[in-house]
This record gives structure tokens, C-alpha cells and sequence, in this order.
């Protein structure tokens, strides 16, 4: 592990695109981080996960996200993920439909347009997902495996399928009693007082009674900032 964290960080340092927070964790082998890549702190990635990015796009990962084995990432404008999320296995999170390869204005020209995703902070993606082009996922959503994901997932949300629908609610009535019922007996096995994330998951459900989503909005500044609706508009894409 130490040999490995030490080539990473000799890597790392050859690509000054490429930033890590402290007491990221790269554990395995085969890692290609490549581009414009920004790590948080307490990152956890496994081995054979891909971060690349094309013709200036970038990659953001918030504190205490846990990517698993064979990740990919490719960004031509903005992939962000917040704190505390998890991703499974063999999940892709790709901001085109496909890749052009060549000057910034080769794919600016094409009707596959690239948007920007936005992943909120607490969400857990299963293994196997897909999460598409301009897809803004709100804070502590659940994806199941083997989803297709098109279309925005509002905050607290569970979806799933192929493609990728509502199927109901991650967490109903007070935060504090549905945490405390889900982990309590665990918690009390390990000898752990608070309940993880409650305060988090607390501000999210009550940013979400009241109609936030904040991954949304993101999601939507970064394609003004872009200038991805004006080119999507000249093109006929909605």
C-alpha cells in the first residue's frame, strides 16, 4: 500500500492537472487518473478505476467519497460529486454520449452534445449503473444496479431500471428515528454513539421538503456558465 500511495503521489506530481486532499486512498493497482482531476479529502478509490477528461473538462470528487472497482469517469465539461457518496462497481458516469476526439469546436459542432453531471452529497449508486449526459442527482438519492439514468433524481429519491424511474423514497418521517432504526443496533454492536451522516441527511431532507435541489441548480449554473443551453438550442436538442 505505502509503494503504491508513494508511485501515485511520484505520478501525480508530473501532472499538475491532478490534485488529492489528504488521507485519500488508493488502494490496488491499474489507476488512471489523467487530466483535469480534483480529489477531496478522505477520497477512496479501488483498483482499475479511469478518471480522464477531454478538451478542458474536469472532474471534481468531494471529502469521503468511495469509488469501487473498474469506475469510469469522462468529462469534456464537469463531472462533480459531493461528499459522502458512494459509487459501485462497473458504474460510468460520462458527460457526452460519445467521444470526438480532436479541437474543442469539432464537438461543439456535432448534435451529441456534452452537459455537465451533477452528483449531490450522500448519494449511493449501485454497481453496473450509467449515469448519462446533463443528469443532475440530488443529495442522498439511491440508484439500484444495472440503472440507466437520463433523466434528474430529486433529493432522498430511489430509482431504478432500465431506463432508470421513481420507485419510491430512501428515508420517510424525522431523519433522527429512521436513522436510529436503520443503524441502531449496528452502531450499538461497534460501540459508535452518533449515527453517520444524520446531520447531513437532516439538512437534505429539509432542504428537499422545501422543492431544493441543489444538484439541479448546480447543474443548471455550470450549463449558463458553459454555454451548453445556447449551443443545445442551435442544434434542436431540448
Amino acid at each position: 500500500m505505502r509503494n503504491l500511495v508513494r508511485h501515485y503521489r511520484t505520478w501525480k506530481h508530473r501532472r499538475k492537472f491532478v490534485t488529492a486532499g489528504k488521507g485519500c486512498r488508493f488502494q490496488g493497482k491499474n489507476l488512471l487518473i489523467d487530466g483535469h482531476v480534483e480529489l477531496g479529502d478522505r477520497v477512496k478509490i479501488r483498483d482499475n478505476v479511469i478518471m480522464r477528461t477531454h478538451e478542458g473538462g474536469r472532474i471534481l470528487i468531494g471529502d469521503r467519497t468511495g469509488i469501487s472497482f473498474y469506475c469510469l469517469f469522462e468529462a469534456t465539461t464537469m463531472i462533480l460529486v459531493g461528499k459522502y457518496t458512494g459509487l459501485a462497481e462497473f458504474t460510468v458516469v460520462r458527460d457526452t454520449n460519445h467521444l470526438v476526439y480532436g479541437t474543442a469546436e469539432h464537438w461543439r459542432l456535432t448534435p451529441h452534445l456534452a452537459a455537465p453531471i451533477v452528483i449531490g452529497n450522500c448519494v449511493m449508486i449501485a454497481s453496473r449503473c450509467y449515469i448519462g449526459p446533463g443528469v443532475a442527482i440530488g443529495d442522498g438519492a439511491v440508484i439500484a444496479p444495472n440503472s440507466l439514468v437520463m433523466k434528474d433524481v430529486g433529493p432522498l429519491e430511489v430509482w431504478g431500471g432500465n431506463p432508470a424511474r421513481k420507485m419510491g423514497h430512501r428515508i420517510k418521517g424525522p431523519i433522527a428515528a429512521a436513522m436510529q432504526k436503520k443503524y441502531g443496533g449496528l452502531l450499538e454492536k461497534h460501540g459508535i454513539k452518533e449515527t453517520p451522516y444524520r446531520d447531513e441527511l437532516q439538512a437534505i431532507q429539509e432542504a428537499a421538503l422545501g422543492g431544493a435541489n441543489r444538484a439541479a441548480e448546480e447543474r443548471d449554473r455550470l450549463l449558463a456558465s458553459l454555454g451548453i443551453q445556447e449551443r443545445m438550442a442551435e442544434n434542436g436538442i431540448d
